[in-house]
């Protein structure tokens, strides 16, 4: 029997969010932006979080490095409650965090090698060792040609490739990421999410974002958080929850990603329309050749798609088959064999 070890649990969190609120004042009002959000958040992991506009996704990244004071509960980095920081522990902790813009935040007058230096020299680091890590860093990112050009000069994309290279310049351990591509272009989104799947591989970093975008969130991200009006209705591995979607916002977040199901030619005679879907909760594989023989009828696919995340394979397949002996419960017997979810279409 595999013993449990709780300390190396506890070495698995990087952040532990423990009924963390936050409320605004807003002329006469109190308004309650996060209620009772409890969450861990592994080492290593990229996490993601989403939800509709005014959900409080902006207030929880930005409680993680205290540019948002939360107004109760704990935010514990590495065991450390960073709420009752003082000014000199939360210029430490900011130091070890990086974050990244969505409108780049780039100071047009300086060079690119000066905007990334510059947390380096607000640091007091000498003008060699910074120039050694504005190297390592342009290098990194794929900008290591363009150190004496203005932002002015560069396109969208390699605007957000020098905000990351400052973002790591301090050698942080977390980088937050506020909405990071969504002023880019597809392509542009594309190498950039590529660009922080390396650096999450290469350097260990734990890596926080939110955004709008649902293709990010699966192309990235190990696992994601749902929230509604401030509060968690949802949290998983990547594949569970957008295989699976079990609250409402979320199947209204992932609507543009779901495969499509249109209306099909209705079933005749001993036709039977079925929905096989694909959740990834068992590992099935949508294999035609095993449907077909499973059914040991002709099987004909109608529509669909899958798509695969995180290795598993999610979506759904319409098939029309012949009703054998048995009728319709014996074809839904043959099929829950091979799909994690049947209903007969339309049903």
């Amino acid at each position: 029997m595999v013993s449990f070890n709780p300390q190396a649990l506890a070495a698995a969190v990087h952040i532990r969010l423990v009924g963390l609120g936050k409320h605004y004042r807003v002329g006469q009002q109190d308004v309650q932006a996060l209620h009772d959000i409890n969450l861990d958040i592994r080492r290593g992991e990229v996490f993601g979080i989403i939800g509709r506009s005014g959900a409080g996704k902006s207030s929880l990244l930005r409680s993680l490095n205290r540019l948002e004071q939360p107004s109760s509960g704990q935010v514990l980095i590495e065991g450390e409650d960073i709420v009752g920081f003082d000014r000199a522990r939360l210029a430490g902790l900011r130091q070890r965090t990086g974050m990244i813009f969505q409108h780049f935040n780039l100071m047009a007058s300086q060079t690119v090698g000066d905007n990334v230096g510059l947390p380096l020299r607000l640091a007091g680091i000498g003008r060699a060792e910074r120039a050694r890590r504005v190297d390592e860093l342009l290098h990194l990112v794929g900008l290591q040609d363009k150190r004496d050009a203005y932002p002015a000069q560069l396109s969208g994309g390699q605007k957000q490739r020098v905000g990351i290279a400052r973002a790591l310049v301090l050698q942080p351990d977390l980088l937050l990421c506020d909405e990071a591509t969504s002023a880019l272009d597809p392509e542009s989104t594309q190498a950039i999410l590529a660009l922080l799947r390396d650096i999450n591989r290469r350097l260990g970093l734990t890596i926080v974002l939110i955004t709008h975008e649902m293709e990010v969130i699966r192309d990235l991200c190990d696992r994601v958080v749902v929230l509604e009006n401030g509060r968690v209705v949802e949290q998983g591995d990547v594949w569970q929850v957008f295989g699976d979607p079990r609250h409402d916002v979320t199947r209204s977040l992932l609507g543009t990603l779901q495969p499509a199901v249109h209306d099909a030619p209705s079933e005749s005679g001993a036709q039977i329309m079925l929905d096989l879907h694909y959740t990834g909760a068992s590992g099935h594989e949508p294999e035609l050749s095993a449907i077909a023989a499973l059914f040991g009828c002709r099987t004909h696919l109608v529509q669909g798609g899958i798509e695969r995340i995180q290795g598993r394979a999610l979506g759904c397949l319409r098939v029309r088959v012949e009703a054998s002996g048995g009728g319709l419960e014996a074809l839904l017997q043959r099929a829950r064999q091979i799909a994690d979810r049947v209903e007969r279409a339309g049903a």
